[in-house]
This record gives C-alpha cells, sequence and structure tokens, in this order.
C-alpha cells in the first residue's frame, strides 16, 4: 500500500470525511481527490512525471502538504524542504536533488526572492495561497485542469521520495525512498497501530520530516489529520482536547515542554490512543512521567530517514507491567524488531555479536532505501553483507529488547575509557532540574577528552554544576560524569528538534584539526 494507495482507500471509504482540519477550514477526501488530481495532470503537462522531482517549502500547511500527494499521482519524487531551514540549505537541497517544480506557501517568500535566482533547474514556482509577482497561486495555475486521476507508472520498485538525512554532520544525503519502502512503513504502522474507527492524528511537528509520513497510514484508515503551525505546548494540548485528537508524534523535546508547562493536567487526554515518540532517545525519568500524565498510551518508534521510522517499536503495553512500569531497562530500550525488518548488531568486521555485547545496529528490510541519490560511495560505506549500517551503538538483550547506546561518532574516550553520551545524559536528564541536556567530548591535556555536559533547565528551576556533577555520580561513578557543565537558556537545535551536537563541540575545538584528541 503506496501513498497514493492509501490516500485511495481512506477515499472509497469516507469520501466526505474531513481529511484535512486546519483552524477552522478542513478539506473532504473528496476534495483532496479532485485538488491532488489537477497538481498532477498539471504536472504531467509540463513533461514531468516519473523520474523527475518537485520540492515543498511550506510551514504546516494543508494545500502545500496536498501538494505532495499530486506530485506522487504524477508519478513524481517529493523532496521535502524544511521551513525551518536556512534559505542555503534549501537552495542546496533543491540542486543536489534536481528539483524542477517548487511549491511554496507565501510566508515563504522571503526566502523565495533569496534563492531563486541560484535555483536553474526549476522550471516554474507555485504559491499554495495567493498570486506573488509573476507567481501563479495554485488555484490560477491549475485553472480548469482535468480532476481526473492520471494514468501513470506506480510501479512499488520506483522512487516517490528523497529524504534528507538528518544533516547534523553537514551537508545531508538524500535517502532515496521508493513507492515499496513507504508501503513497508504504511503496513506496519496499521498493524502495530490499530484503529476500530477512522483515527484523528495531530500533525504538529514539521510534515517534511516522520510526522508528515505517519498522515498517510491514518488516510488510509479514512482517519483526519489536524495540522498546526505551532508546536506551542499549550496549543498542543487545546487541540488534543478540542478535535479528541487519537493520534499524535512529537519528538521528547516538545514533550518535555509539554509536561514543564503548568497546565498541562488540566486538559482531558482521554481520546489518546497512540502517543508516538521518537527521533531521540527519551529521558527513561520523563517517560514515566508522561505515562501518568498522558496515560498508558506512550508507543516509541525507532527508525531513520534510510529505513523510515518503523525499524523497531515498543508498544503502549511494553511501557508497562503488571505492578505499574516497565523496569527501567525496557523503558530506555528502543522495543523490538517490527514485522517487516530483520535488525542487527554487528561487530568491526559486519558479523552478528551475541548478545549483550554492543556493535553496530544494522537492517536488512524492503523499508531500506534505493540508496543515497547520486552518492554510490556513500551507499556502499553504509552497506555490509547486505546489511544497512545505521550508526548507532546497540546492543539486544536477553529476552529481544534493543538498546541504544549513542551514535557511532559521538563516542568519547576519555583516559582510555569509551564512554557513550546518551547514557551520560540519561543520568542528568532524571535530576528533577534538567529540561533538556548534551554530552560532548573536549579537548583536555590530562585526559585527551573530558566528559561536559551542556545542560538547559526547565523554566523556573535552579541548580548548580557541582549539584548536578554530583548527581551523575552518584548513578554512573567518576569516570564516566562530567567533568564539567555549562547552563545554557537553550540548546541548539535541527529543524526537527533535534540537538545539534556538532554546533555545541564546534565551540570547544576551535583551532583543532579534528574532533578527537
Amino acid at each position: 500500500m503506496d501513498i497514493v494507495t492509501a490516500f485511495e482507500q481512506g477515499l472509497a471509504g469516507f469520501p466526505e470525511r474531513a481529511c484535512f482540519v486546519a483552524e477552522e477550514q478542513s478539506w473532504s477526501y473528496r476534495e483532496i481527490d479532485c485538488l491532488t488530481n489537477q497538481i498532477a495532470n498539471k504536472l504531467l503537462t509540463l513533461g514531468l512525471g516519473e523520474g523527475t522531482q518537485g520540492a515543498v517549502l511550506s510551514a504546516n500547511d494543508a494545500v502545500a502538504f496536498s501538494c505532495v500527494l499530486g506530485i506522487m499521482k504524477a508519478g513524481m519524487s517529493w523532496v521535502p524542504l524544511n521551513a525551518k531551514n536556512t534559505a542555503d540549505n534549501n537552495r542546496d537541497l533543491c540542486n543536489a536533488f534536481d528539483a524542477q517544480v517548487l511549491f511554496y506557501h507565501s510566508n515563504m517568500v522571503e526566502t523565495i526572492q533569496e534563492i531563486r535566482n541560484a535555483l536553474p533547474k526549476i522550471k516554474v514556482f507555485i504559491c499554495v495561497d495567493r498570486d506573488i509577482n509573476s507567481d501563479l497561486s495554485i488555484d490560477r495555475w491549475l485553472g480548469d485542469t482535468s480532476d481526473v486521476m492520471p494514468k501513470v507508472d506506480r510501479s512499488l520498485d520506483k522512487m516517490c521520495m528523497i529524504l534528507p538525512t538528518g544533516g547534523t554532520t553537514g551537508m545531508p544525503k538524500g535517502a532515496m525512498l521508493s513507492r515499496n519502502n513507504l508501503s513497508i512503513f504504511n503496513r506496519t504502522m496499521i498493524e502495530l497501530c490499530p484503529h476500530d474507527a477512522p483515527p484523528v492524528y495531530l500533525a504538529a511537528a514539521p510534515l517534511t520530516h516522520a510526522a508528515g509520513l505517519l498522515a498517510f497510514p491514518i488516510m488510509a484508515k479514512g482517519g483526519t489529520t489536524v495540522i498546526t503551525t505551532s508546536p506551542d505546548a499549550l496549543n498542543l494540548m487545546e487541540l488534543i482536547e478540542k478535535h479528541g485528537v487519537t493520534d499524535l508524534f512529537l519528538p521528547p523535546t516538545l514533550i518535555y515542554m509539554m509536561l514543564s508547562h503548568p497546565k498541562v493536567r488540566s486538559f482531558n487526554y482521554s481520546s489518546l490512543k497512540y502517543f508516538i515518540y521518537g527521533a531521540a532517545p527519551m529521558s527513561v525519568t520523563k517517560l514515566k512521567e508522561a505515562i501518568t500524565v498522558f496515560g498508558p498510551v506512550m508507543t516509541q518508534f525507532f527508525g531513520q530517514s534510510e529505513a523510515p521510522c518503523t525499524c523497531a517499536h515498543l508498544s503502549a503495553s511494553q511501557h508497562l507491567s503488571d505492578d505499574g512500569f516497565a523496569s527501567d531497562s525496557v523503558l530506555s530500550s528502543c522495543g523490538k524488531s517490527t514485522p517487516y525488518v530483520e535488525l542487527a548488531i554487528l561487530d568491526e568486521m559486519g558479523c552478528p555479536v551475541k548478545d549483550g555485547e554492543r556493535g553496530e545496529m544494522a537492517v536488512r528490510s524492503d523499508l531500506v532505501m534505493l540508496g543515497y541519490y547520486k552518492n554510490p560511495t556513500a551507499t556502499a560505506e553504509a552497506t555490509v553483507n547486505g546489511w544497512h549500517l545505521m550508526g548507532d551503538i546497540a546492543f539486544k538483550d536477553a529476552d529481544g529488547y534493543y538498546h541504544l547506546v549513542d551514535r557511532k561518532k559521538d563516542m568519547i574516550i576519555t583516559g582510555g575509557f569509551n564512554v557513550f553520551s546518551s547514557e551520560v545524559e540519561q543520568a542528568l536528564l532524571s535530576h528533577e532540574a534538567v529540561q533538556d541536556c548534551a554530552v560532548i567530548g573536549v579537548p583536555d591535556d590530562k585526559w585527551g577528552e573530558a566528559v561536559k555536559a551542556v545542560v538547559q533547565l526547565q523554566s523556573g528551576k535552579l541548580t548548580t554544576e557541582i549539584e548536578l556533577i554530583e548527581h551523575a555520580k552518584s548513578i554512573l561513578g567518576s569516570v564516566k560524569s562530567p567533568k564539567t557543565v555549562e547552563i545554557w537558556e537553550d540548546l541548539p537545535r535541527s529543524p526537527v528538534g533535534k540537538v545539534l551536537k556538532r554546533a555545541i563541540r564546534e565551540k570547544y575545538w576551535v583551532d583543532k584539526n579534528r574532533l578527537i584528541n
């Protein structure tokens, strides 16, 4: 069930049901079908179709997101551009991934004006909500174009998306995702998150990433996607209650913001069935608090751009035991492998290790990308013995739960000992005053690298460097604990909310030739 088929299934069963809701406006499945058919047919008249790419640049918006479906109905591939990226970054993505059409929202007009002369491959610019200079609004651009579904080759082996990788270490690579990759994703989500009635999904994180992909299995069930441009904690809590939201995806950072809001316990969350978290590890302490506040609905999915979202899964029931919460070991895991993937922990030679031993996590599945766009070298480097290397140091326990220890590149070697930053971060996040943190290695004449923590405090909470170091020592001992702690007002983040350790690390590695010491 590819993206288009998922939408068609919802259309067939619930043509007049709201497909999208944004503020006080709604669009039925029938209306979105007509709009996206028109977009596809218009693109085909421009000579676009299979083998070409279309980009969409907008904050969360129903019409802009409909352009994604129109692009795919034309047999093209979607290049998602995050509105929070820099203008230069979005320019580079368009050029690197050969986008030939660019849909944008008028709130991005300054970015478009800044980069359009540096986008020689773009044949046409379309503003989704109004005319801007020579760029037509989508309504005027479409005119009387046919709203009949075009006949194009939508074979499952065809590429339909180029998803930029995380990009926290430089220029992102482009993961080429096929219709089959996204069919496996859809099938997994439908099976692991069943519903008895059409769900209501709140899309609060950027639709350019996991939050957007998660809307498609919702469509297959005839569900409604409530779209918001404001991931403000209070707004999210109000929308859950107002719309009877059943499904929600947020990265841990936004969940922490909700939990720290003074009104978090003032709303009714009884409609929630799946509160999905992912994109980064979550503090066990805060995860327990989330279960207490939102109910037994916390659900984790783990994946990456190259194998989207559904490599491993920790169900809502697995968060619990007969006498309360599941063990900290289970709660700190990323769950077990999902039905359509194989996971393994590999050593440096690419051979599986024993349970409990650490190595690099790898995945083998039809979920895995076709490769990196125009980058066979990077594709080959990420492949060993038929496995895709995920870049995470991990281990599998005796019960089949996978535990992420750290990103391979984030391991700190201090005084000859290996310290994994995520372990130190978990310890610091268990302190009541800590909202978020990042742990890195910094140059040190004695230790080679010293463990350093940069911490963001919860609003209204106070603590000291010494108190945080002693707290970590009480959990980890002295070797793994930070030698120094700095408290920052906020941490630098990527457009999807991930802490940018690279940006933090650069401050301490100025004038160094390499990022190890």
